[in-house]
């Protein structure tokens, strides 16, 4: 698990294509990795990835086929900046919020409007997420955890503080960029266990949409 507290900035410095759909990359850290072992996770961009090989402030993760086709990770090149959270230790604070590592999806920024110091978002998530938007729940915007201040329908708008653009790459987005979207960990589960104890309400919501 991870916070949604990034440690710093990276670089992609790599991308290599290897047998059976996977992709290697290649990532250049800003900050000491200390001594995280190979095998160990670490959030980019909000993925949670696996360390295979490591070098000096360097190391390398394999992204499979899933995480390519729900990701941007996609369309990612050499020279793009990328987030870095390692995960959270049992004992250290929570700052942010609880943070899986499980892209939900891929959003698309519609706006990006300076409010004096501050940078406020909108972005739109695909169509299945907007159940997990509420007004002041919390989400997670290329690996950085942030409050919801308003939604509707499919899109939601978040407010950039200036530390948070200082130390982020958030501050950098511009309409039609897009992002790591993973909703509230603690909204699914309560979600998806309402739909299993009440599955005929759940029927009967599909058949209004239709």
């Amino acid at each position: 698990m991870f916070t949604g507290l990034v440690e710093g900035k990276g670089r992609v410095t790599r991308i290599e294509s290897l047998p059976g759909g996977l992709r290697r990359v290649g990532i250049a850290s800003g900050f000491e990795l200390g001594r995280m072992a190979i095998g160990a996770s670490i959030a980019v961009n909000g993925v949670c990835l696996t360390v295979v090989a490591k070098r000096g402030r360097s190391f390398t993760a394999d992204l499979g086929p899933e995480t390519l086709a729900v990701t941007k990770f996609a369309s990612c090149a050499v020279g793009d900046a990328v987030h870095l959270e390692r995960p959270l230790r049992i004992g250290d604070p929570l700052g942010g919020h609880l943070v899986a590592g499980h892209v939900d999806g891929v959003g698309t920024v519609v706006r990006a409007r300076k409010q004096g110091g501050a940078l406020e978002l909108e972005v739109t998530v695909p169509d299945p997420l907007a159940i997990f938007l509420t007004p002041k729940g919390s989400i997670t915007i290329d690996g950085v955890s942030l409050t919801v201040n308003r939604c509707a329908g499919n899109r939601f708008s978040v407010m950039l503080i200036p530390h948070t653009l200082k130390i982020t790459a958030l501050g950098g987005l511009v309409a039609g960029d897009h992002v790591n979207i993973e909703t509230d960990w603690l909204a699914k589960q309560v979600i998806a266990t309402v739909q299993r104890l009440f599955p005929t309400q759940r029927r009967r919501e599909k058949s209004r949409k239709k």
